[in-house]
């Protein structure tokens, strides 16, 4: 195990994997901040903390907007940041050049941090589009250079 964490790859690699996790697990508290916020729940338990009547209860038990939004952001992160971490795992353990793989890892880590600011943000399209797409691409190349090197071995 010592071996593998002296590999500037794989270091990089969990340095950026690291990042996004992290950036994911936000979303979380994220969106709870803005249920809080906008008085948006989604379960009856929930809405008894702050409402006293059943009126009170039926008011808040609605769908907002920009909560919706938060959520979507996050379920976004988990479509893709799930396959990046597995995908560069793998890409890591192939050997590639440092300063190929840090390009890989940080156009990654960038994308999704700029899609959030977009999609939480609402900010015009195509930003958060591009942001996503750079995101896919830099996953798929580096599962086709996985999958070069280790269908040639």
């Amino acid at each position: 195990m010592a071996e593998l964490m002296e590999d500037q790859v794989l270091m990089a690699f969990t340095t950026y994997a690291a990042i996004v996790l992290v950036k994911m697990l936000v979303m979380g508290p994220l969106t709870g901040f803005y249920r809080f916020r906008r008085g948006s729940f989604v379960n009856e338990e929930d809405v008894s903390v702050r409402a006293r009547t059943e009126e009170e209860k039926k008011k808040l038990l609605r769908v907002h907007p920009d909560v919706e939004r938060v959520r979507r952001c996050h379920q976004n992160d988990l479509e893709n940041i799930i396959p990046f971490v597995l995908i560069g795992l793998l890409y890591s353990l192939t050997g590639p050049e440092l300063s190929t793989a840090l390009l890989h890892f940080r156009l990654f880590a960038g994308a999704r941090i700029f899609h959030t600011i977009c999609y939480v943000g609402a900010l015009p399209q195509p930003s958060r589009a591009l942001c996503w797409i750079l995101g896919l691409v830099v996953t798929f190349s580096m599962a086709y250079s996985v999958l070069n090197t280790t269908l040639l071995l």
